[in-house]
């Protein structure tokens, strides 16, 4: 790689660990092409990217934007699972990583916090945050549904009354 071409590397890299809440750090070795792309493709289905990465330039950048990261996991074959959203790059890496034995998770770091594998783990099991969002419009929602319900309930009763009198009447 030629120098200008590393000094391009480590500025997308530092945009990188600025834009994103969760950087989530993986060993590749042994993964095909096809099995990469597949792993891309599903991330980014759930807003989150895989970028294969240098070690010694990732900890270049990473030292550069002043990122907490543990120096110890850039070493070997790594990449990077990234997002804006904190759990979608774990969730995504961890459902891989289940199915692919040669994608291995080394540990991760969230907004400032360094993770080891059990905690990415258990990150990955939480919600992420459209599901989150949903669940609360969900929550604020069911009250006003319940009131239209009980506002809506005597009228229905009086109705049936209205309805059995004058059926008992004809």
């Amino acid at each position: 790689m030629l120098r200008s071409e590393k000094k391009t590397f480590v500025s997308e890299l530092e945009k990188i660990y600025q834009d994103s809440n969760s950087v989530i750090i993986t060993h590749y070795h042994g993964l095909t092409v096809s099995q990469i792309t597949n792993l891309r493709k599903a991330l980014r289905e759930n807003g989150a990217s895989f970028k294969i990465v240098k070690n010694t330039l990732s900890k270049i950048a990473a030292t550069n934007v002043k990122l907490t990261h543990d120096p110890e996991a850039f070493s070997g074959p790594t990449a990077i699972a990234y997002s804006k959203d904190p759990v979608a790059a774990a969730k995504g890496v961890v459902e891989f990583a289940k199915a692919n034995d040669n994608l291995k998770v080394i540990g991760g770091i969230v907004n400032d916090k360094i993770l080891n594998v059990g905690e990415v783990q258990q990150l990955a099991k939480l919600p992420s945050l459209d599901q989150l969002r949903g669940k609360i419009v969900g929550i604020l929602q069911a009250p006003a549904a319940n009131l239209a319900r009980i506002v809506q309930a005597p009228a229905g009763s009086i109705a049936r009354v209205i309805q059995a009198y004058s059926e008992k009447n004809s």
